[in-house]
């Protein structure tokens, strides 16, 4: 089985009211796209095809993306009447993507969407993991390397962002301190973009609804030495503001979108 993306799907996005209000967060679009087939793109360019979208909140929105896939990224030529048909006029490319699309709870916290979806991954030597709500230039290529090289439960990604989110304490790579929003924030953050061990991981994380990933899981996996941080020192953007949607869609209008590493396509 090749390595598969885990992506969470599920939160409701209240930061981004504004525009979130008809569709969960995943789904908002950067350039007419959803946030979440961007980041799909970012592991496609890396090799990564097999996506297991961790579902909650409006999750048929997300459903009917995907089911209706083809039509959504192509013209569409209709014959209404006794003779009804449906022409998809090719032109986007088509991507050769395997996606599970989990249901895993309206109101289930981080932790327990990535324990509900243990039976997609537990076979695999180790799976990736990230928010749906990122874009990022990171190479998930080095950074599978990173992992594998170290040998632990799991990698982080650490970023130096806006301030307002959690901040790590580090020793070489070794993340010593797993501090989700503290009060005053420096250093590096949790960008997301794990790399988790698909056999270790899950001692970590019990079928729970109400565990959340950046609290008990990092910082069990913290003081047991089994997190590193993989260092990022280039583009990580969330969209958790009405403004950071507005940023990432004026960097994709003007053409300078640095996520976007893939060749193919718009």
């Amino acid at each position: 089985m090749g390595t598969k993306a885990v992506i969470l799907c599920g939160g409701q996005g209240t930061r981004i009211r504004e525009a979130s209000e008809s569709m969960p967060k995943p789904m908002l679009p950067i350039g007419g796209k959803p946030i979440v087939w961007h980041i799909m793109k970012m592991y496609a360019a890396h090799g990564i095809t097999e996506f297991v979208l961790c579902l909650g909140y409006k999750s048929w929105a997300i459903k009917e993306f995907f089911l209706n896939y083809r039509a959504m990224t192509n013209d569409v030529q209709l014959t209404l009447g006794k003779n009804h048909a449906v022409e998809i006029i090719g032109g986007a490319p088509e991507e050769e993507w395997r996606i599970t699309l989990a249901e895993t709870g309206e109101d289930t916290m981080t932790g327990g969407r990535v324990a509900a979806v243990r039976r997609y991954v537990e076979n695999d030597e180790l799976f990736c993991l990230t928010y749906g709500d990122g874009v990022s230039d990171v190479d998930i290529t080095k950074l599978l390397a990173f992992h594998r090289a170290h040998g632990k439960a799991c990698t982080v990604t650490a970023v130096r962002p806006p301030g307002r989110f959690g901040e790590m304490r580090l020793e070489a790579d070794a993340v010593t301190e797993f501090n989700e929003k503290p009060q005053a924030t420096e250093g590096l953050i949790n960008g997301g973009f794990f790399v988790c061990d698909a056999r270790r991981i899950w001692d970590h994380l019990p079928m729970q609804k109400s565990l959340t990933l950046e609290q008990e899981p990092m910082r069990q996996l913290a003081d047991k030495g089994e997190l590193r941080a993989f260092r990022h020192a280039g583009f990580w953007q969330p969209m958790d503001t009405l403004r950071e949607f507005n940023l990432l869609n004026e960097l994709w209008a003007k053409g300078k979108a640095p996520w976007k590493t893939w060749k193919d396509g718009p």
